[in-house]
């Protein structure tokens, strides 16, 4: 387990040339200009960023409209629009996923032995979720604030995370210091922009790596 404040290090570390894919889905907000940018940044150093929206063009200002909306679609059939989305797509790629975007980006990750490597941001489900094990040659990392309530609370989310890392070597679990969920967007009340920075750094290096 990793734990992090953004350091010199991380910041100046370099990174490849070699462009890589991505499959990137949304937080329960939807697919916020935050989210855009984060994909032009992943652009910005040359990689191919792919961004379904299973709101269908609705974004949300809060997280609580955010997961209003979702309860009414159903998170079964935002789970099948998102997979149904990535069917469309390469399966060579790196699935991220932010929120309730974990969800399809680990399914999908752990489902398609050529998928390159995942990153799950402020949720994880265990691995038996969605099959016996994860593939060996497929590294993880999974992002989360120690105090977000979504993500932190005992029996959840990052009691998962780290089962996950305990069982996986290519796992890495990195915890930020806060109590935000979606603290990545930079369009959301909830940003942490030293955590968001750190978290940027830490996906380009895997996606230079892979």
């Amino acid at each position: 387990m990793r734990t992090s404040t953004p350091t010199k290090t991380d910041r100046n570390r370099p990174r490849g040339a070699t462009m890589t894919e991505v499959v990137l889905f949304h937080h329960a907000a939807g697919l916020t200009d935050g989210l855009r940018a984060f994909a032009d940044t992943l652009r910005g150093a040359g990689h191919t960023v792919h961004t379904p929206d299973v709101y269908e063009g609705a974004t949300f200002a809060s997280l609580d409209d955010g997961l209003a909306h979702a309860r009414e679609v159903g998170f079964g059939t935002l789970q099948e629009r998102a997979v149904a989305a990535a069917d469309a797509l390469p399966t060579d790629v790196v699935y991220v996923g932010f929120s309730i975007g974990v969800m399809p980006a680990q399914q999908l990750a752990q489902a398609r032995a050529v998928a390159r490597a995942a990153v799950l941001v402020d949720a994880c489900a265990p691995v038996e979720e969605f099959g016996e094990r994860w593939p060996d040659d497929v590294p993880v990392q999974i992002h989360g604030m120690d105090g977000d309530p979504f993500f932190a609370e005992e029996g959840g989310d990052l009691d998962a995370a780290r089962a996950f890392v305990a069982a996986v070597p290519a796992a890495e679990l990195y915890l930020y210091p806060g109590d935000q969920h979606l603290w990545a967007d930079r369009s959301l009340p909830s940003y942490d922009p030293a955590a968001a920075e750190l978290l940027t750094t830490r996906v380009l290096d895997l996606l230079a790596a892979v």
